[in-house]
């Protein structure tokens, strides 16, 4: 990237905060397919004049795959050290771009002592669209046939389906759903640290049976709303050997190509 991303150390040497602080998250940082997520969306925030800050070496794993394995102890090991970061710049407002981040920061790290303002990168963006501090054009995916898949985290868990598909709709593209979609949308099957774990015997995998779903509607891109499911679809299309045929891209990647970055 042809800027620099600065982190809340340096915001603090200087005496200033930034308006957000961007927790990339383990996936994002590591995982080749979802670093191109970091990317594009630090692009637009550079772009749109949103000061934000990461964490950088101080940040640690948010602790959610150790919990979902049932390692508490874990868990709250990894909290603990996060909260006492973020509690010592003072930080208030969070925005990241993985459900699971954003649903354990929001809803578990307040009873450590963790009370931050926490927002999906879904919900940050359609808050700056509707504020008219971002501006989407879409013309670049005119007659593409997009199909979104809701993460758990993002949908069930915390009840946010419109965000993602209001910016969704402003690239001019047709969205269409597949059968099971919002409240009754199908897991990836990443989540609660299956990730991280051989499948348990069965007909079919998880990601497979969902990627499947996606592809008989013949979508031009799956988008997706989190670093888990992108890597999930991603696997599954390879497997139907679509990868030609049909893109998985997280949604800020979408809207970074709109916006040609």
């Amino acid at each position: 990237m042809d800027f620099h991303i600065k982190t809340m150390a340096e915001y603090a040497a200087e005496g200033k905060a930034p308006e957000v602080l961007f927790f990339v998250g383990c996936m994002s940082s590591f995982d080749d397919h979802a670093k191109k997520i970091t990317k594009a969306f630090a692009k637009i925030l550079h772009k749109i004049g949103v000061e934000f800050a990461v964490l950088g070496q101080e940040e640690s794993c948010n602790g959610d795959p150790a919990k979902r394995a049932g390692n508490e102890f874990v868990y709250q090991m990894m909290a603990l050290t996060n909260i006492e970061i973020m509690n010592g710049y003072g930080v208030k407002k969070i925005v990241t771009a993985c459900p699971h981040c954003f649903n354990i920061i929001k809803n578990e790290y307040p009873s450590l002592g963790g009370h931050y303002e926490v927002m999906h990168h879904t919900q940050f963006l359609n808050k700056l669209m509707k504020e008219g501090r971002l501006k989407v054009e879409g013309g670049s995916f005119k007659g593409k046939r997009i199909t979104f898949h809701d993460p758990c985290y993002l949908g069930r868990g915390n009840g946010e389906y419109e965000a993602p598909r209001e910016l969704l709709q402003r690239l001019d593209a047709e969205l269409v759903e597949m059968k099971r979609c919002k409240q009754n949308g199908l897991c990836c099957g990443a989540g609660g640290a299956q990730m991280f774990k051989e499948p348990e015997p069965g007909n079919k995998d998880i990601n497979v049976e969902r990627t499947e779903e996606a592809l008989s509607i013949q979508p031009d891109i799956v988008a997706t709303g989190c670093p888990f499911c992108k890597t999930m679809i991603v696997d599954g299309v390879k497997h139907f050997n679509k990868t030609t045929e049909v893109a998985v891209k997280d949604i800020v990647e979408l809207i970074a190509e709109a916006e040609d970055l």
